[in-house]
């Protein structure tokens, strides 16, 4: 049987860092407030020459530094990312064009938001198990701070910029052991950026994300639930034999409720949310790459990460790592 593994990963963060003090001096909040509604204390921002591309590329370069591979061997690019360079020509294919392999499929993920990098693992995983391609490339890339209303405090203070890489290449070993995706969009207005390219803007705030937070809140934690019950379910497992969460760092009580959900110390569970914020498709790779590069993950580790955002949209996937 042929499996998808994970064979590298790789991160960008810029330079700039926006602290909760810094936002005190932007909008109505403090420190204390958003540490306590969140677990936040700082996040990166994007430099304005810095772009989706930009980020995934220098994300990309160092996973396949790790993974000992050359661009003329990835087989597939996906980049997950609510914030892309262009409408089109896709973030996906300008990175290709920088990595210099014209060829292979490359495409962007830009409907699924936060779940994005979940989404897209899964379909690499697919045509890796098939034997269409040998490795692909999987990104999640954002620069939320230009579509966040720097006077919005209820969003404001959330999200960062950033990218995180994954590359996945063909194993006869297990790797990824499944995926689940979902969708439901009778919740669609919970988090939404409303900007059509198909009709004209009526206000200016369409060009911002909304989100109804208590309302996200409780359907996160209710739909993360059932996914690790089906997850686990899936591949005959129990809670005890998970050794690391890796989930959407969107917010510490959400995080904490899935780490009780699975009997996980926090200790177990990789957080990135406290230095980095929300970075939405990005936050689930950014949070890997850290954990495998400090030595935490190793070799051998069953890994469960999951991720959900506007739709809603949500996934997991099970991993021998």
């Amino acid at each position: 049987m042929k499996y998808s593994k994970i064979i590298g990963t790789g991160s960008y963060l810029p330079d700039k860092v926006l602290t909760n003090f810094d936002l005190e001096k932007i909008v109505d909040t403090t420190n204390s407030w958003i540490v306590e509604r969140t677990g936040i204390r700082q996040r990166h921002i994007a430099a304005e020459y810095e772009t989706a591309m930009i980020m995934a590329e220098k994300a990309a370069r160092e996973a396949m530094v790790v993974a000992d591979i050359t661009p003329d061997e990835i087989g597939m690019i996906i980049v997950a990312t609510t914030t892309p360079e262009k409408m089109f020509p896709s973030t996906a294919c300008l990175l290709q064009q920088r990595l210099e392999i014209a060829g292979c499929p490359a495409f962007d993920l830009n409907s699924t938001a936060c779940a994005g990098f979940m989404y897209a693992i899964s379909i690499a995983d697919q045509f890796i198990r098939t034997g269409a391609i040998k490795n692909a490339l999987v990104i999640g890339s954002e620069v939320m701070s230009r579509i966040v209303n720097w006077t919005d405090r209820s969003t404001c203070v959330l999200f960062g910029d950033g990218a995180g890489a994954v590359l996945l290449g063909a194993s006869h070993k297990p790797g990824i052991l499944s995926t689940h995706l979902h969708a439901d969009g009778t919740h669609k207005d919970v988090l939404s950026l409303n900007h059509s390219i198909g009709k004209p803007m009526d206000v200016e705030e369409e060009l911002f994300i909304k989100m109804t937070g208590s309302q996200l809140f409780k359907l996160a934690v209710n739909i993360l639930g059932d996914l690790f019950d089906e997850t686990l379910k899936a591949n005959s497992l129990q809670k005890s034999d998970v050794d690391w969460l890796v989930p959407h760092q969107a917010n510490i009580r959400i995080i904490q409720a899935m780490a009780k959900k699975l009997d996980l110390p926090l200790e177990r569970v990789a957080i990135t949310l406290e230095e980095q914020g929300n970075t939405s498709s990005a936050s689930i790779p950014l949070a890997l790459d850290k954990a495998i590069r400090d030595g935490r993950i190793q070799r051998g580790d069953m890994l469960l990460l999951e991720g959900f955002g506007g739709g809603l949209a949500w996934g997991s996937a099970l991993i021998k790592y």
